[in-house]
């Protein structure tokens, strides 16, 4: 069996200048590539995205982005990208307006998805945990497409896990939002 080797982040101190869209975070002022998400784990992410949008529309409670830079307000300098998030309406209005050509949104997310890819080491997904609830997020949930898995975490030490036979639910940060995992990790056959 081959053994996976960890992709290292491309660390500099400005974006890339070569017009290629990166995604990167930014901490502690150096800009910090971000490793490429697969296939699988990019459909769930849009799949995940597209449920979060709908529901909290039609509920008026927010708004739910993918792949959105927010500004942490840490000790630490951090610029995380979380791959799906939520604001409440409620920050939303604390926030106020932000310039149109800011690229971090100063804003703290309500819920914060990560979607796991393969080549995404434990240690960086922990550290991203850690700093979102030091920052105020109030829900995380750690999406494993191919294993079909999510783990709930309501803070570090109150984590649950789902798997494809359970119902996510959204708790006291999206109140009534279920989503059966069956459907998140169905298999869609192309159509002819």
């Amino acid at each position: 069996m081959p053994l996976a080797t960890a992709v290292q982040p491309a660390v500099t101190s400005a974006p890339p200048a070569n017009g290629d869209e990166v995604l990167y975070g930014i901490i502690d002022g150096r800009w910090v590539e971000l490793p490429p998400m697969s296939f699988f784990a990019a459909r769930i992410a849009s799949r995940l995205v597209g449920w979060l949008i709908a529901f909290s529309r039609t509920k008026a409670l927010g708004e739910a982005v993918m792949e959105t830079l927010f500004h942490l307000p840490l000790p630490l300098d951090r610029n995380r990208r979380p791959d799906v998030a939520f604001v409440s309406l409620q920050r939303l209005r604390q926030a106020g307006t932000q310039p149109k050509d800011d690229n971090a949104w100063n804003v703290v997310p309500n819920l914060a998805v990560e979607v796991v890819s393969p080549n995404e080491l434990a240690e960086d997904l922990l550290e991203k945990i850690e700093e979102y609830f030091q920052a105020g997020v109030q829900m995380v949930w750690v999406v494993y497409p191919r294993r079909q898995i999510i783990q709930v975490y309501e803070s570090l030490t109150h984590i649950r896990g789902l798997t494809r036979t359970d119902e996510l639910d959204g708790g006291t940060v999206l109140p009534g939002f279920r989503l059966p995992l069956a459907t998140l990790f169905e298999e869609q056959p192309v159509s002819a």
